[in-house]
């Protein structure tokens, strides 16, 4: 077994500084044998953050909090600077939405403005990929045009994997790939190459209406082909806005004359219980709703039995 081998996976070891020795304060965040850092700040400690030698080198910042028009998204906007103390302030004033803000530089400043031009554009690029955020930016810069020697593209590839790593840590999710399930030819609530490990979990409601999901990345993943209840009236459902968001982007779909709402893709929820709301179209403990395909467990029970 090769253990550069990049599909096995390796543990990591991410070093979290609280620089005012609280959870509030300013966090500082790298990987071990990594020169790369992430410093995270709130709105009320962005002063602190400014007056840190981090902030005078060249390098990346995002500013991220929730969409004031879409309240089931995070908001983001990612900017690069020579220095970042000189342009982070304006960023701030013109972006009401941002709660966090992180600048991204390293620990022995060997970031150049080519650098943090590529890392920029790539950053972006990768943030409309996983469309885990209403990106800010108005301009999607082209990383074609920025050129970098071949040595240094490897390097800010590098680079932007650890930052893959790091973000979600602090709490920006925007680079966190989409979990795709696995798909059978034809939805028939089987999958054609389930992992043991990963089993089957299905909702099989009264009407007719069936869903099937799988846990994946510590995402609960309900598979496109699954259907959901239409029309139910239930006056208690918390995952309603959510349900509505779903349907206005177009992952569920239904016509006049069809009996359910229908996923048309592969949709990711925090919890089963979110999963199963917008399913059944009522508040739903997801823990006993969703079954393991082909036996009466709960997924509770499944849970459970995985832990022992």
């Amino acid at each position: 077994m090769n253990p550069l081998d990049p599909a096995l996976s390796l543990g990591r070891t991410i070093q979290l500084y609280l620089v005012d020795g609280t959870p509030n304060g300013l966090i500082l965040a790298t990987l071990k044998g990594w020169t790369g850092s992430v410093l995270l700040a709130r709105n009320s400690t962005l002063p602190n953050l400014l007056r840190r030698p981090e902030a005078a080198r060249t390098g990346i910042y995002i500013l991220y909090g929730p969409d004031p028009n879409d309240e089931l998204m995070p908001r983001a906007y990612i900017g690069e600077a020579e220095e970042i103390a000189s342009r982070l302030p304006d960023s701030t004033r013109k972006r009401a939405f941002w709660e966090l803000v992180a600048i991204v530089t390293t620990s022995d400043e060997s970031l150049t403005k080519g650098h943090v031009r590529y890392l920029e554009a790539r950053l972006i690029q990768r943030a409309r990929e996983t469309a885990r955020v209403t990106l800010d930016n108005t301009q999607l810069p082209d990383t074609e045009r920025r050129y970098l020697p071949e040595a240094d593209l490897a390097d800010m590839e590098y680079f932007l994997r650890n930052l893959e790593v790091v973000l979600p840590i602090v709490g920006m999710d925007l680079l966190k790939p989409r979990v795709t399930g696995p798909r059978s030819s034809a939805f028939s609530g089987s999958i054609s190459s389930p992992v043991p490990e990963e089993p089957v979990f299905i909702i099989e409601h009264k009407s007719g209406a069936r869903a099937s999901a799988v846990e994946l990345e510590s995402e609960f993943v309900v598979l496109a082909g699954s259907t959901a209840v239409k029309g139910a009236a239930y006056t208690s459902n918390s995952y309603t806005a959510l349900r509505s968001s779903l349907i206005e982007k177009g992952a569920l779909t239904s016509t006049q004359t069809d009996e359910f709402y229908h996923f048309v893709q592969d949709v990711a929820f925090k919890s089963p219980s979110a999963a199963a709301a917008v399913v059944l179209d009522r508040n739903s403990n997801g823990r006993v709703e969703w079954r393991v395909q082909g036996s009466r467990q709960t997924y509770h029970e499944w849970q459970q039995v995985m832990t022992e």
